[in-house]
């Protein structure tokens, strides 16, 4: 196990490198970050040449990425162009982002699994017949028309909830978003578990556990639940950057400041550092969230051995 944790620490390294590489190429290439800088009117030659040597844009590009990765080792994120640090603003968004996170993934984890299993073993039923149209529904609406909808029924007609999330983001108050974040992925997660639960069920081991007698309830968490659960499991590692990274609708619908609203604000105003800081963050998720992932592998099924 150790010296396979070695081997994929080892692997990350140049999928990190050519990932920031990447994404500070094509941000750079998005625009003149300067433009915006001074208004609405064009910066003069020389006040647009004194921006450029500030924030050492008068560099060729590759001495720029190495700068950058060089200030990165020593928690250096750079500066953004409204004169904030960018790990100030990692600091305030972050954590919210979090909180939105780990609702959607709770959503997934107990609704979507929840739902797989139920149709699983009840394949062909009503039930099942019923969940599959559900979830292709949600599948089939874009994230904004579901996130609008519930704004507007439960925040605006009935009064359930605050249309607009406050700015400390409180647990409860990302009860919704995280359900509308979550919806699509929920919907994955119900049809991959019952899809894996069904074929799983024809395995010769189950039809060995039922011929032993075993407890129908034992058989379907122990044996047939575990061993399904390994193509949720790396869908769900893999979502968690996803969500973080793809927040930016449903934190502009509800008002909430995090990843996705600084990526939108950086983005809008070709903001190379805060878009390239975040994004260094959230490959780095990435990376960890597909390592647990592998790690998870062996718990769930212990024919899995790691040389």
């Amino acid at each position: 196990m150790g010296r396979y944790v070695v081997r994929r620490l080892l692997q990350m390294v140049p999928v990190f490198f050519g990932a920031t590489l990447l994404i500070f190429l094509m941000v750079n290439v998005m625009g003149d970050p300067i433009a915006g800088l001074c208004g609405e009117r064009a910066c003069d030659t020389a006040t647009a040449a004194q921006l450029r040597r500030e924030f050492g844009l008068d560099k060729p590009l590759w001495r720029q990425y190495a700068t950058y990765l060089g200030n990165v080792f020593t928690g250096d994120f750079g500066t953004a162009f409204n004169g904030r640090p960018v790990l100030e603003l990692m600091a305030s968004a972050f954590p919210v982002t979090l909180r939105l996170t780990a609702v959607a993934i709770f959503f997934e984890i107990v609704v979507g699994i929840t739902l797989g299993v139920v149709t699983g073993l009840r394949r062909g039923r009503p039930v099942d017949t019923s969940v599959l149209v559900l979830t292709l529904v949600v599948i089939a609406v874009p994230t904004f028309v579901t996130g609008l909808l519930l704004q507007l029924l439960l925040g605006v007609q009935w009064g359930w909830i605050t249309p607009s999330v406050s700015p400390d983001a409180a647990l409860g108050e990302l009860i919704v978003p995280g359900l509308v974040l979550a919806s699509v992925s929920l919907a994955y997660v119900t049809r991959l578990t019952r899809t894996s639960l069904a074929e799983n069920r024809r395995s010769d081991y189950i039809r060995t556990a039922v011929a032993k007698g075993l407890p129908r309830r034992r058989i379907v968490v122990r044996h047939l639940l575990r061993n399904s659960l390994i193509p949720v499991v790396t869908f769900i590692g893999t979502d968690i950057g996803a969500l973080m990274g793809g927040a930016i609708v449903t934190e502009r619908i509800f008002n909430i400041h995090g990843v996705g609203y600084q990526l939108y604000q950086g983005i809008l105003r070709q903001n190379t550092q805060t878009v390239v800081g975040f994004v260094t963050v959230l490959v780095l998720v990435f990376l960890a969230a597909n390592l647990l992932v592998d790690l998870l592998y062996a718990v769930l099924d212990p024919r899995i051995r790691y040389a």
